[in-house]
């Protein structure tokens, strides 16, 4: 269960030297400090249950969500979240593992985000579709359809068939938030596919 400074300040309240029994509690793996003022008493959980926690608003995108939704064929070990209006890049290190958080448009921030709950956590994830729209959207722009086919099919190695499996209005709406040179050759290509 995740647990605050002020969660645990307030459950300690009754010791002389609440922090000192944090620092005892952590060092009894009762606590795992996961970044300053956030703390874990399963050691075991994964990752991803902490990447909204950690920093947010956020929600898991980009080649963590594309390897969630199996369009990708690697195994994603770095949490890689969206947030907007943040301005930079933020990375941290933890015990659950290295979680990257990066802007995507606010306008297309609050689209295709699925709300997953387990056990008595809950985290946010980009559906397929928008998953792709936000990994297209930090990358270097294209020149034409065909650069962006190479891209999807071989550099990114996206399952062609899982790719068409989509929803491809939603995949062709939540692009148009996006405003990029990629995202625009993404719906040129999605509209000629869908002819």
């Amino acid at each position: 269960m995740i647990k605050t400074t002020a969660m645990l300040l307030e459950d300690l309240n009754d010791y002389v030297n609440p922090t000192a029994k944090i620092r005892r509690m952590v060092s009894n793996n009762e606590l795992t400090p996961v970044v300053r003022g956030i703390y874990e008493t399963d050691r075991n959980i994964p990752g991803y249950y902490l990447a909204p926690i950690i920093y947010g608003p956020s929600y898991l995108s980009f080649e963590f969500a594309l390897s969630y939704h199996s369009l990708i064929p690697e195994t994603v070990y770095i949490y890689t979240s969206a947030t907007f209006e943040k301005k930079k890049l933020k990375k941290y290190e933890t015990p659950y593992g290295t979680f990257t958080y990066r802007d995507v448009p606010s306008k297309a921030y609050p689209l295709g985000i699925i709300l997953i709950q387990e056990r008595d956590y809950s985290y946010q994830i980009a559906s397929a579709e928008k998953a792709i729209c936000d990994q297209l959207y930090i990358l270097s722009p294209l020149n034409n359809r065909k650069e962006l086919e190479n891209l999807l099919f071989e550099d990114l190695r996206i399952d062609a068939d899982e790719f068409f499996k989509m929803n491809l209005p939603n995949l062709l709406e939540i692009s148009g938030y996006y405003q990029t040179q990629n995202l625009k050759l993404l719906q040129s290509y999605i509209r000629r596919r869908m002819k």
